[in-house]
């Protein structure tokens, strides 16, 4: 057989329909709680993961974007304050915009480094490196 036969078997061959539904990378979704007037961000910890930054960073990014108090506990963020879980989300998608998906080729398989006093994101797909904007812990 010659290759472009066989290169169009192989394409009528293929699964028509994708089985994981869509991209790669899934902004995972919050599950937020009120007692009182706390706020409860239940999967905090999941999320940090998820997103392969540190609890430590992206917790002074929720509290200083909501301009609000909190503290981790148990693998969960409490908030001072009333938010709704929409208001939680659209932190966490600015955050992973900015601190997490690569601005050279939209891959979110970064990581954060500190070279000398400057925070900088580092892709593991393409190599690119840039300067973070914005919170540099």
């Amino acid at each position: 057989m010659k290759y472009e036969e066989l290169l169009e078997r192989a394409f009528r061959e293929l699964p028509k329909k994708r089985i994981t539904g869509g991209e790669r990378f899934e902004i995972p979704k919050v599950v937020v709680q009120r007692e009182g007037n706390r706020t409860i961000f239940r999967n905090f910890s999941q999320i940090a993961r998820i997103i392969n930054r540190s609890e430590d960073h992206l917790f002074k990014y929720l509290v200083r974007s909501l301009g609000t108090a909190g503290f981790l506990e148990h693998g969960r963020l409490v908030f001072q304050g009333k938010f709704t879980q929409d208001e939680v989300q659209r932190e966490i998608e600015d955050y992973i915009k900015r601190y997490v998906i690569c601005r050279e080729c939209n891959a979110p398989d970064t990581e954060l480094v500190k070279e000398e006093r400057v925070l900088m994101i580092r892709c593991l797909a393409c190599g690119a490196k840039y300067p973070a904007r914005g919170l540099n812990i």
